[in-house]
């Protein structure tokens, strides 16, 4: 019996040939794995950033253009790439959300001072 973590319950009943193949392919997986989640990970950096700018200038912490933009803009990249686009959106979904829910408590932890030179301040939605 196998040790390799990535061999999982098949190390019990697959061939060891096939088994051989099988750890390259989860090997593969398991970096692409690992790069999504430094991906995501500096993705949310980034976007904690936005959320700080949005906050200390009473923007609102969501922005449904932009959100329809960017998922026409990666439906057509997923397609492209010959991924399920509704997938694609469903994953953007999930990350447009959790994106928004940090903007909101961002917000409401840092609640700065009003800026004259904002335009509109979105918390009291007075002009």
């Amino acid at each position: 019996m196998s040790t390799d973590p990535r061999a999982g319950d098949a190390a019990d009943y697959v061939d060891p040939e096939i088994l051989d193949e099988l750890l390259s392919m989860r090997s593969s997986i398991d970096n692409i794995d690992a790069a999504l989640v430094h991906l995501l990970a500096e993705r949310f950096k980034a976007t904690q950033r936005v959320g700080v700018l949005k906050a200390k200038h009473k923007l609102p912490p969501a922005d449904p253009g932009r959100e329809k933009a960017q998922i026409a803009r990666l439906k057509r990249l997923a397609q492209e790439a010959q991924l399920d686009p509704d997938f694609a959106e469903k994953f953007l979904n999930f990350i447009i959300e959790e994106v928004i829910r940090h903007h909101q408590a961002i917000s409401e932890s840092s609640r700065p001072a009003a800026d004259p030179d904002a335009p509109f301040d979105w918390a009291s939605e007075t002009r």
